[in-house]
């Protein structure tokens, strides 16, 4: 049996974002009542800005999931999305529940394929966040690892760049990240990290292995 990793390399499955976040635009709003209805708390919508057809399975979905809907002005929907495109719907959810590095590594044992972990170094930009994982996803990545400090955390902002991603990614976040590609390498994988200084282009790179790819901060 797999021994687990000293703290310092461990995600946080109950250590996430304990204050409510919003979620807002129509799609990321719609993939977080699909996959998570269970941590929604309220929907907040602008009557009349939503088009008929979101509207009718926004309403339908948080019914469904007893979730109270509350209509509001559009400033206080913008104040919400942090003056976001919040396309007339805002979201709130619990805080972000994140996963542990070794529940990763579990679901890419038992998926029967060769491991595929993102390990994301100081990004700080929430859109780049929400866009590798939108990307991470899209590739059938097992999870993502992004840092604790000094590295922008799953905000709004980063769900709706992600396109609801979030809700359908297992992501870990760790205190150290040479203590978690320490844990990845001992449960078989290989490391490879981009770097703009590499001689090798990455589309001549062998990355058809289990893999944990690096990914470091901007500039």
């Amino acid at each position: 049996m797999r021994e687990r990793p000293p703290k310092g390399g461990r995600g946080e499955r109950d250590g996430g974002d304990s204050a409510a976040r919003h979620v807002y635009g129509v799609n990321p709003v719609l993939e977080a009542l699909r996959a998570k209805p269970e941590e929604v708390e309220r929907l907040f919508i602008v009557e009349g800005q939503l088009a008929a057809k979101a509207a009718g399975e926004l309403l339908s979905r948080a019914r469904d999931a007893g979730v109270r809907v509350e209509k509001v002005s559009r400033e206080r929907l913008a104040a919400m999305a942090d003056g976001g495109v919040h396309q007339g719907v805002v979201l709130e959810l619990r805080g972000f529940k994140y996963s542990e590095l070794e529940d990763i590594i579990d679901a890419a044992e038992a998926s029967k394929r060769p491991p595929l972990v993102v390990v994301l170094d100081g990004i700080q930009d929430p859109h780049n966040l929400g866009a590798i994982i939108r990307s991470a996803n899209a590739l059938g990545a097992h999870g993502v690892v992004i840092a604790k400090d000094r590295a922008v955390q799953v905000t709004g902002t980063v769900a709706k760049a992600s396109a609801g991603a979030v809700e359908h990614c297992l992501i870990a976040r760790v205190v150290n990240i040479s203590r978690a590609l320490e844990q990845l390498k001992e449960a078989g994988l290989w490391v490879a990290a981009a770097d703009v200084d590499a001689t090798e282009p990455m589309w001549s790179a062998r990355l058809d292995g289990p893999l944990a790819l690096v990914v470091g901060a901007e500039g």
